[in-house]
């Protein structure tokens, strides 16, 4: 149990800075016995509320921010999560789980060119519906499996819009916590989450200390330092899935 709480302050705090909590808190939680499924679905369930209080740390870093729209991403957010929740407890993940170092490694190396890429590769930035319906598709991502859903979204807002990492990050918190609200509340009623609850609980409270003093410390960082920690936190946990995949 304190290994899963530790676990949960990790996530939490990994979550706040740049992504990636949801490994650590999965990791942990089959290293304790539990399935690969029920594990992804009680990791989705208790990284929520740490999200959540990061969201309300980071609320008012997004005001005047148009391009992209917070309120539509969100509304993407919430749709995804919530198609990609149920993918998950319809369809086998192995197929997938084969599939996650791969995208990872494209989502870093997009996060750290994106700007160079873009600007080779096409001449235009894509439409608001491009950017929504891409945000919707990564959100379908987030809900069914979830690891660095984060990092990934800010690789593809550095590649579509004028946001950086440092600027986007508030927006990837609020969006995962986005995420992961719908997604949650079909895990709790249609998955078995709470069958060891003893689990969900220390998961639980670890994401919410971390979450919270994690986005604490995040606010206070240069932004030059802000986009290291978030590119090695990308490089990471590409690494870390590399290794669990292939290893």
């Amino acid at each position: 149990m304190l290994l899963i709480l530790l676990a949960g302050v990790a996530a939490g705090a990994l979550n706040a800075v740049g992504g990636g909590g949801s490994f650590v808190a999965l990791a942990a939680l089959v290293a304790a016995g539990m399935p690969p499924v029920t594990a992804n679905a009680t990791t989705t369930v208790a990284l929520l509320p740490g999200n959540a209080t990061s969201a309300w740390v980071y609320r008012r870093e997004i005001e005047g921010l148009t391009q992209p729209s917070p309120a539509r991403l969100t509304l993407a957010s919430v749709a995804g999560g919530a198609i990609g929740a149920g993918l998950l407890l319809l369809l086998p993940s192995a197929s997938f789980d084969a599939a996650v170092p791969w995208l990872l490694a494209f989502a870093t190396v997009v996060l750290a060119f994106g700007k160079h890429l873009t600007a080779a590769l096409r001449l235009g930035r894509p439409g608001p519906a491009a950017i929504l319906a891409g945000q919707f598709l990564l959100a379908i991502y987030g809900g069914y499996f979830g690891g660095a859903v984060g990092l990934m979204m800010l690789a593809f807002w550095t590649a579509t819009t004028s946001l950086d990492p440092a600027r986007g990050n508030p927006l990837r918190v609020i969006q995962v916590a986005a995420v992961y609200l719908t997604a949650a509340v079909i895990f709790v009623f249609a998955a078995d989450v709470l069958a060891q609850p003893l689990h969900l609980v220390a998961l639980l409270a670890g994401a919410v200390l971390g979450g919270y003093g994690g986005a604490h410390v995040v606010r206070r960082l240069p932004p030059t330092m802000l986009r290291g920690l978030v590119l090695g936190t990308a490089v990471l946990m590409t690494g870390l899935f590399f290794v669990r995949a292939f290893g």
